[in-house]
């Protein structure tokens, strides 16, 4: 089976749409739905048909071309069976382990709640890619605004158990203001500095920093390093457990 293609496109102010096409079976999915404009005329560069929308959260620049995009299309909408009463037009509810079909591709289902209390992301094992949504960033995570701070270090230690290579997309262009967060967090980490040249650079020639792939997150990424022992005696908090790490390190972002 052919690797699905994949094409990723700005939407509102700093949102990503990310649209998903298998050529042998003709199914096109958009991941979320931040505005319907820019997906349709997506579909239009790559002449593609929506057949499925897949959500990964509720928050409105993720389900607001929803409506609209079902109502031109038919197309089926999946999302995350903890927040089925928020997601517009849901047609299959999908929770932690759950596989989803599409177009002969399986998406494994994982329940990452933090940013929301039912955020999902999908896992396609074979063609080695994860659509986070808000989850996970380019050296970043998301707000913890509905769960806790243990729930978000727990969902994004999923993430982190998913293979080296896997392919990251998430929902936002934030990295140039992650970056600089993360060099106040881990600033002996050389992989880290040279990444921020790297992603100035990007950004002056307005080209995205996403995807972005597990193993360089690893190795660069704060949120994901609250064990190294470099990040917890920067902070002072040489032998801390890492969630509380974690949530050190995520408050200050809150007020960085």
């Amino acid at each position: 089976m052919a690797k699905l293609e994949i094409h990723q496109f700005p939407c509102l102010s700093d949102n990503y749409g990310v649209l998903i096409h298998d050529p042998e079976s003709n199914v096109t999915a958009t991941i979320d739905t931040p505005e319907a404009g820019p997906i349709e005329a997506a579909l239009r560069d790559k002449g593609w048909t929506l057949t499925h929308i897949l959500n990964t959260h509720h928050h409105g620049d993720h389900t607001g071309g929803n409506t609209e995009l079902k109502a031109k299309t038919g197309c089926q909408i999946v999302g995350p069976k903890p927040e089925a009463a928020k997601i517009p037009g849901l047609d299959v509810a999908v929770g932690q382990g759950d596989t989803y079909d599409f177009g002969g591709h399986i998406a494994t289902i994982i329940e990452t709640p933090g940013h929301t209390l039912g955020h999902i992301a999908y896992h396609f094992t074979d063609d080695g890619v994860a659509f986070v949504g808000d989850t996970l960033f380019a050296l970043g995570c998301g707000r913890v605004f509905e769960g806790t701070m243990a729930q978000m270090w727990s969902a994004l230690q999923r993430l982190m158990e998913l293979p080296r290579d896997t392919v990251i997309y998430c929902g936002h262009e934030y990295t140039t203001a992650n970056a600089a967060f993360a060099v106040t967090i881990d600033p002996d980490n050389q992989e880290l500095m040279e990444r921020v040249e790297e992603i100035a650079a990007l950004r002056s020639e307005g080209r995205p920093t996403v995807p972005t792939t597990l193993d360089i997150e690893l190795r660069t990424n704060p949120f994901l390093r609250p064990a190294d022992p470099a990040v917890q005696a920067h902070l002072g908090m040489a032998g801390a457990d890492p969630g509380d790490v974690f949530a050190e390190i995520r408050r200050r972002k809150d007020n960085f």
